[in-house]
């Protein structure tokens, strides 16, 4: 028998296995909208406002991210959970974005997004730049959902989240900023709205539910039923 083709059929056969079970996640991940909410200084409550008003059966997933410092205890998870009717959980390495949930950034890591609709974290370090990054989030979210990211820039100081709202617009998302008058610190959403023709709407944080909800409808109609 030769042992050296036995071993690479069973290479080959474990590979075509975990290429199956991709496809397969990649069939799941096709489709769901994503929604990231990205924001600093005076974000908290504007979250809070919005995750309010967003009904139980929300159709897409929502990672929220808001600046902390990396050695910050867990506390935007049960604060939000109290306020909406979504499930809610810090993010952990791996979690899927399905609808009806919200991931929040956990302190200490950059979130990313991979390919196949998975949470990936890395160390932030103990340096900035921001930490956790909007503009890490919103690059790899616009990679991997193209047409079906929707940014949503908070109120917060800086200007994180410009860079990664840009390339949620080259790449067929949406980009959303809360304005002026319900932003307590105006200026991360004022750097992604001055960027040339890159934010698409800019609207009261009390509208912005509403408006998630139609775009999030509109993701779907346009891609076929979001699984869950």
């Amino acid at each position: 028998m030769d042992l050296t083709r036995r071993s690479d059929d069973s290479i080959l056969r474990a590979q075509f296995t975990t290429g199956l079970r991709r496809s397969s996640a990649g069939r799941r991940w096709f489709g769901v909208p994503v929604v990231a909410l990205v924001c600093s200084a005076g974000g908290l409550e504007p979250l809070c406002e919005i995750l309010a008003d967003l009904p139980r059966r929300f159709p897409a997933a929502v990672i929220v991210l808001r600046h902390q410092s990396p050695t910050a205890a867990d506390r935007m998870a049960p604060i939000l959970r109290a306020r909406t009717a979504l499930r809610v959980k810090t993010a952990a390495d791996g979690d899927a974005l399905v609808p009806g949930r919200v991931l929040v950034a956990p302190a200490g890591n950059h979130t990313l997004v991979s390919p196949d609709g998975m949470i990936t974290l890395i160390d932030s370090g103990e340096r900035p730049p921001y930490r956790p990054s909007a503009d890490l989030l919103l690059t790899t979210l616009a990679m991997a959902a193209g047409p079906r990211a929707i940014a949503v820039v908070l109120s917060g100081y800086g200007n994180d989240g410009a860079t990664g709202a840009s390339v949620i617009h080259r790449l067929g998302g949406v980009v959303i900023a809360s304005d002026a008058a319900t932003s307590p610190v105006f200026a991360m959403p004022q750097a992604a709205i001055e960027r040339d023709a890159v934010v698409d709407h800019v609207v009261p944080v009390g509208a912005i539910a509403a408006l998630l909800q139609s775009l999030a409808e509109r993701v779907i109609d346009a891609s076929g039923p979001a699984a869950g």
